[in-house]
């Protein structure tokens, strides 16, 4: 089977669906580059679980439409990947493994953290797809753990990915504004550095250390799927990093490929 990379997606606001911009053809040419892994497993800060993982193992899992006021055309939108029930019970065995608790949730669809960025990554929606949740309680360090446990699953051709943001502040997206503030690119500048240098520790600590850190997450949520992405790669270099830019004046759009090097410039002229 072929070995799979694993990825880090910025996914945005959920209009990032309706406008793909420079973000979204890139993350069309990375998908035509990889080209389809036997399944994807993605984990998002849309679903969180206490207690135990969840593990989405519905056959034809829904598309939630799990937000408000924006246009009406987003909740028009689907996406009708197939689910893979035989991949979910494999995540819930290699969680076990790793000593996380883990339970299978039949009715689980997909949140737009899962398949907004997917709708860019595989458009025809023709890869099994299955959702893993964020324990509430995660943090830096459970997050890295978390995808060491799903390490195991790039040996078997599944593709792991962490759907978040490289920058999340909705109190500042919400004031509408268009201009680009300086630490979003500061702060995305500093994670990059890291990335491109394998350093793990330092992303494991960007919340601590990294520039504007506290403004670019004033919650933690949408930066650790990073961190389960840099968990569950088998090799950390070569890493590309794909920019996307930053929309909205503050949501930093830059997403990762760990394990792999790949050039979505040329991919994209190929298109």
């Amino acid at each position: 089977m072929k070995t799979q990379p694993a990825l880090f997606i910025s996914h945005g606001a959920p209009t990032f669906a309706l406008e793909p911009g420079v973000a979204g053809a890139q993350l069309g040419a990375l998908g035509r580059t990889l080209g389809k892994p036997r399944a994807v497993v993605i984990v998002s800060p849309h679903w969180q679980t206490r207690g135990a993982v969840g593990i989405g193992a519905a056959s034809r899992p829904e598309t939630v439409h799990d937000f408000g006021g924006f246009p009406r055309a987003l909740y028009q939108l689907s996406y009708p990947a197939p689910g893979a029930p035989d991949v979910a019970r494999r995540v819930q065995q290699v969680l076990a493994d790793a000593g996380i608790r883990a339970a299978l949730v039949e009715e689980q669809g997909l949140d737009h953290g899962a398949w907004v960025p997917l709708m860019h990554l595989f458009p025809d929606a023709d890869v099994p797809v299955v959702q893993v949740s964020m324990p509430v309680d995660l943090d830096a360090r459970k997050a890295y753990e978390l995808g060491r446990a799903l390490a195991a699953l790039a040996d078997e051709d599944v593709l792991v990915i962490g759907s978040g943001s490289l920058t999340h502040n909705l109190y500042e997206f919400r004031t509408g504004s268009t201009e680009e503030a300086a630490y979003a690119r500061e702060f995305s500048q500093w994670v990059r550095e890291a990335v491109l240098a394998g350093d793990r520790d330092r992303l494991i600590g960007s919340l601590e250390q990294a520039p504007h850190a506290q403004r670019a997450h004033p919650t933690a949520e949408h930066f650790l799927p990073l961190l389960v992405a840099l968990g569950a790669a088998r090799d950390v270099l070569p890493a590309t990093v794909l920019d996307g830019g930053i929309r909205h004046g503050v949501l930093a759009m830059e997403s990762y490929v760990f394990g792999a090097r790949v050039d979505v410039d040329a991919a994209a002229e190929v298109a």
